[in-house]
């Protein structure tokens, strides 16, 4: 027998349970759906990642997020936001994969997992933007020693490794892979180290490129990955560097495919932005809400958790008052 509820929430990163959390405070019969572990991103964000935003700007529900460093890292992260769920009790089914969301013609949801299927009145999808990477597209891709995805520096150490990129996956990669003993090269896109990077990280990798300790080759791309070397081009024309690992953190997305499944509408330039109301997260498909980082397409770096708590509240509050 299909289970009906007033709200489905598709996501269980710390946005949608942002969104169960004010469901639970109007008395909505929800439930949170999630394809992986609680807060799933986080978990697979690289061991010893440091936030940008400070510890109060990562709560939810008004409980403190206590740190003792200045900014807190993927641990005490994650450590917050069990403690969320164990103190609100969420009703959540986990490593549960929503592959349809489909309207129906009495106005309710039908939603099918790998595992079951459910009817709501209303959806919110916050599944943010981690699990596709953006592919580089060029030869050699396809190759085991590509990683779209870093964790630690340990695999690394004493090897040839090229970094792609200069955000701060990449940053942070190069920094310590270079210092558990790594000859690390990074090919960069631009003329200079990506503003956006942390401002006390920042000046650490230029000062370690400056000195030579760490190679970039700016203005540059990748042409071809081989078993053991990799093609660049330069403004001086093309190089060829041994390699044993290609740290590919060229971004990721959200996966738009499946939100025009759905049949929300998206922009028609590459920046693939949803259709919503920024008053309320309502879709063109009404009934069905956007929250946290997937509301900003292929602009992954708009929406963040501290910018975005605030969908929560405005979905909630007029779904109530219907």
């Amino acid at each position: 027998m299909t289970q009906s509820y007033d709200l489905i929430i598709v996501g269980g990163g710390p946005i949608g349970l942002a969104c169960a959390i004010e469901a639970k405070k109007k008395n909505l019969n929800y439930l949170i759906i999630e394809k992986g572990a609680i807060v799933n991103s986080i978990f697979n964000y690289p061991l010893y990642m440091t936030f940008f935003s400070t510890a109060e700007r990562l709560e939810i529900g008004d409980i403190p997020f206590n740190c003792l460093a200045p900014k807190p890292g993927r641990q005490e992260a994650l450590e917050y936001y069990r403690n969320i769920h164990r103190y609100f009790n969420f009703n959540i089914n986990l490593f549960e994969k929503v592959t349809q969301v489909q309207k129906l013609e009495n106005s309710l949801f039908k939603i099918k997992t790998d595992k079951n299927s459910y009817e709501a009145k209303n959806v919110i999808i916050a599944t943010g933007f981690y699990d596709i990477p953006i592919a580089m597209n060029i030869r050699g891709e396809e190759f085991s020693k590509v990683r779209h995805y870093y964790k630690e520096a340990h695999e690394y150490a004493f090897r040839e490794i090229l970094v792609v990129g200069a955000n701060n996956s990449s940053v942070d990669a190069a920094l310590e892979c270079w210092r558990k003993g790594s000859n690390v090269t990074m090919v960069i896109r631009k003329n200079e180290i990506n503003n956006r990077v942390k401002y006390w990280v920042k000046p650490d990798i230029e000062n370690r490129i400056e000195e030579g300790s760490i190679k970039a080759y700016f203005e540059s791309n990748i042409i071809e990955i081989k078993e053991n070397e990799v093609d660049i081009e330069t403004p001086e024309g093309k190089v060829t560097i041994k390699n044993d690992f290609v740290l590919a953190l060229t971004g990721y997305k959200p996966d738009l495919p499946f939100l025009e499944k759905m049949g929300i509408e998206l922009s028609n330039d590459e920046l693939k932005t949803p259709t919503y109301n920024p008053e309320t997260m309502e879709t063109n498909v009404q009934g069905l809400f956007l929250a946290g980082v997937v509301c900003g397409g292929m602009q992954t770096h708009k929406w963040f958790i501290e910018n975005s708590r605030i969908h929560a509240n405005i979905i909630v509050d007029y779904i109530t008052s219907k």
